[in-house]
């Protein structure tokens, strides 16, 4: 399906620059590209997959807006399969702005978020599990995650699909030479048989995709650890610490952050979304009780906490009920402030708290921040990923889709262990097969493709 649209777009981020780029793609792509380039090296033809070095001149006014280089890309052999021109030009706001305004004069129409992409799934250059490994592999958040993604992209999961639907069409055609011709001479279905090559060969791979997703969803995600302890111990000090910038507020007043502050850091390869928290207190401020609400389901939702004491202080009482809050969580508690006279020694701490590992740090100055890092890896490495990692992380809509399928082959299997018709076995393969034509894109609606590429950014 190649559209009779040319569409156009930048492609670079917002803001100033070395380089951006603005993507033609379209059958008036070299149409528009050929009115507003001009090479330094007059040719009648342009070769395709090659870098022209010119200028943008408004045609109208005969003005010259930049030097750039221009790619020329006949299709098929694009990202999109259409012929595409990209302009790498001068990333300065109203350079690619003015740049694009003469595009879309000559011809060209502003792109949809996705769109690009969604034209080199509709022209069959990727399958919509690959077009999903794109916006996978540009909101990576870790190594691993990239790593996932490239796997998306490169086609992995539609190779492991592909031999999916190629079992699930000879265990159906099976069933249906029974179904179909009653009254030749064909040999029965080997009933055991067939259940156990749809249990071992269809469902055991579903299984282990769907364990996939819920084992690397965190690679994905990152790993909620949240900061908790009573106002002025240091929250905000080490969260900034964490993060080498100035991200919370911090000032002497207890109370003085009322409410969570998430951001994302990545330690040592593994993605947190770390997440400083309003000091827990009793307090009649309505403004401070609606933040100590927030903690407590931040605290909830956390994988790992960092329970924070102020060592240049005795313990007290809030100190011990937050830690009788929070103590059934995996965390490290951390005595902060050791950059002053302690006024509790670490046989005091451990006596209050037995369970966690217990560090002296300074949010301040740094101290124990690097001690803190290995350790922090080594809880959440043997907790949450002592496993091999997978290769490959479903996306939410690919789990969703693998435990449709499940469900339905898992009645399938019930049904055939049962003697029951082999109809109604066919009908719920046929019903797994038709979730692994809309996974891969093969049956669409509307629907499906705006989840998938409603999350892209213009110019991809």
């Amino acid at each position: 399906m190649i559209s009779p649209e040319t569409i156009a777009a930048v492609s670079t981020p917002a803001g100033v620059g070395g380089i951006g780029i603005i993507r033609i793609s379209g059958p008036q792509a070299l149409a528009v590209g050929r009115r507003i380039f001009v090479p330094l090296t007059a040719m009648a033809e342009w070769p395709s997959h090659r870098l022209l070095l010119g200028h943008i001149v408004d045609p109208h006014s005969g003005h010259k807006i930049d030097q750039v280089f221009l790619a020329y890309m006949k299709a098929p052999k694009t990202y999109t399969r259409e012929d595409v021109v990209e302009i790498q030009c001068h990333s300065g706001p109203l350079v690619l702005k003015k740049i694009l305004e003469l595009a879309l004069q000559s011809g060209a129409r502003t792109a949809e978020p996705g769109e690009f992409t969604l034209r080199a799934f509709l022209n069959g250059r990727i399958d919509l599990t690959q077009a999903e490994g794109v916006i996978e592999l540009i909101q990576a958040r870790s190594e691993q995650a990239l790593f996932a993604a490239n796997k998306l992209l490169q086609g992995e999961l539609q190779k492991t699909l592909n031999g999916l639907e190629a079992k699930l069409l000879d265990l159906l055609a099976q069933l249906e030479g029974s179904i179909e011709f009653p009254e030749e001479d064909l040999e029965p279905v080997d009933r055991h048989r067939w259940a156990s090559e749809l249990e071992e060969k269809v469902l055991g791979t579903l299984d282990r995709l769907i364990q996939d997703y819920d084992r690397g969803r965190l690679f994905r995600e990152g790993l909620s650890l949240v900061i908790v302890g009573k106002p002025n111990v240091g929250k905000s000090s080490l969260l900034n610490r964490l993060l080498q910038e100035e991200r919370a507020l911090v000032t002497p007043v207890p109370g003085t952050t009322r409410d969570t502050v998430e951001e994302t850091l990545l330690l040592k390869g593994l993605p947190f979304r770390l997440v400083d928290t309003a000091g827990l207190r009793r307090s009649a401020d309505l403004v401070e009780m609606a933040g100590i609400a927030r903690t407590r389901d931040k605290i909830r939702e956390a994988l790992v906490l960092l329970f924070v004491l102020d060592i240049s202080r005795p313990l007290d009482q809030e100190d011990l009920d937050i830690y009788r809050e929070i103590q059934e969580k995996p965390m490290l508690l951390l005595g902060n402030k050791a950059d002053l006279p302690r006024a509790v020694s670490e046989e005091e701490i451990r006596k209050r708290f037995p369970g966690p590992e217990i560090l002296s740090i300074s949010a301040l100055f740094g101290q124990g921040l690097e001690t803190l890092k290995d350790k922090l890896h080594a809880l959440v490495t043997g907790l949450y990923f002592s496993e091999t990692l997978p290769d490959l992380i479903p996306t939410v809509r690919q789990k969703t889709a693998f435990e449709e399928m499940s469900q339905a082959l898992k009645r399938a299997l019930t049904l055939t262990r049962e003697n029951q018709p082999p109809e109604l076995v066919a009908f719920y393969l046929q019903q797994a097969l038709t979730t692994l034509g809309m996974l891969l894109g093969r049956i669409t609606t509307e629907d499906v493709l705006e989840r998938v590429f409603s999350r892209f950014c213009i110019g991809k």
